[in-house]
């Protein structure tokens, strides 16, 4: 009788022998859907119509953490930095809510509707997260900021699902 070798068992998650887990470009989209990449620059730029661009950057960046696009946290980071924000934002943004003297009130009412906007968790933006981001926006402005967050969802599920390489467009 012949036991089974330790070749055919795959070693756990985080184990010295686990395989690595290739996170390389599967495809450029880019070039495979150009239409489509066309008319999500035409989106993006339509949605970041009128909004602050530091507060369009924080709110990029919380949606790329929350689905894990390392591609979209590399640029967004980058063009935060280059827009003057402190490392010490960009680090707590992780956990604002946790940090709240590092944030106005405005940019955390901008904050709650992007998590609830890019998790769906409830199926649905809570009513108490909507009405605390329209105490601090106008209805035009609040239409132009879930129109980013949508739009940077978007960017980073074309980015996550083809495995965009950070610092390589």
């Amino acid at each position: 009788m012949t036991t089974p070798t330790t070749a055919h068992t795959p070693a756990p998650a985080g184990s010295e022998n686990a395989p690595a887990h290739h996170h390389g470009p599967r495809m450029r989209w880019v070039k495979q859907a150009p239409e489509v990449y066309q008319a999500m620059i035409a989106l993006d730029a339509a949605a970041r119509k009128d909004v602050d661009p530091g507060l369009a950057e924080l709110l990029k960046i919380r949606a790329s953490q929350l689905n894990k696009c390392a591609f979209c946290l590399d640029m967004h980071l980058n063009d935060a930095r280059k827009a003057g924000e402190s490392e010490e934002r960009l680090q707590l943004l992780v956990a604002w809510a946790e940090a709240p003297d590092h944030y106005t009130a405005k940019e955390r009412a901008a904050l709650a509707p992007t998590e609830a906007i890019t998790v769906l968790t409830d199926g649905f933006v809570p009513d108490d997260v909507y009405a605390t981001a329209a105490a601090h926006f106008d209805e035009a402005e609040l239409a132009q900021l879930i129109a980013l967050i949508t739009t940077i969802n978007a960017w980073n599920r074309f980015a996550v699902s083809t495995r965009m390489t950070p610092g390589k467009a």
